[in-house]
């Protein structure tokens, strides 16, 4: 059976609690009414059990199959630390459009600043997971590291930013599913390659030990 170190357990555990949680602001925001009971106290708490559970689980598997692929358990840490941005990107882009727009799922404001808002936090919490965690960056955050960092992000925001603003616009215009959901998992797909490249081979790379 393989062995997961208590550091790794520890985060990926924390990351599944983060992602249970976040994912409920998600569903209160998107489900119809009539689909409230689904929101009881026993369907939240088993939710947030399955995310808590699910998280180690699939960083386990990751390293059972690490020796047979090279790198899929630092690609599963990433994976794990992309799934909790991707939560916080779409939760913040949820409580966002919940609080201020008015008159559809985006009122007056447009939708690009809601998502640059959501990818920003989102962002920020992808620099230390990946930092401290996935590529185990060693040292304190230098200037250089930081500004590699954001400029491949700043690429990927583009990515992220674009290819969900123009899903947004194909789909229904009332839809708080399509723009509050499908748009911006799209652009969490596109960018999420690239992120993975970029902070591997040019931002954390070379100070990984």
């Amino acid at each position: 059976m393989p062995n997961i170190s208590r550091r790794d357990l520890t985060s990926v555990i924390s990351i599944g609690a983060a992602v249970g949680l976040l994912i409920q602001l998600m569903l209160a925001n998107n489900l119809p009414a009539r689909d409230a009971a689904f929101l009881s106290l026993p369907a939240r708490i088993g939710i947030f059990c399955f995310f808590l559970l699910l998280a180690p689980f699939a960083l386990w598997v990751a390293k059972a199959i690490s020796g047979l692929f090279r790198g899929v358990y630092q690609f599963a840490q990433f994976a794990a630390v992309g799934t909790l941005n991707s939560f916080i990107d779409v939760g913040v882009l949820n409580a966002e459009l919940y609080l201020f727009a008015g008159g559809g799922p985006v009122g007056n404001l447009p939708y690009a600043l809601f998502k640059g808002i959501s990818f920003l936090f989102a962002t920020t919490n992808s620099f230390f997971w990946n930092k401290y965690w996935t590529f185990d960056s060693r040292g304190k955050a230098h200037a250089g590291q930081v500004t590699g960092f954001y400029g491949v992000a700043f690429v990927g925001w583009i990515l992220n930013v674009g290819s969900a603003t123009f899903t947004k616009a194909l789909g229904p215009a009332s839809s708080h599913v399509w723009a509050g959901v499908v748009a911006p998992l799209v652009g969490i797909a596109v960018s999420f390659a690239w992120d993975f490249a970029g902070y591997k081979y040019f931002v954390f790379g070379p100070e990984k030990t």
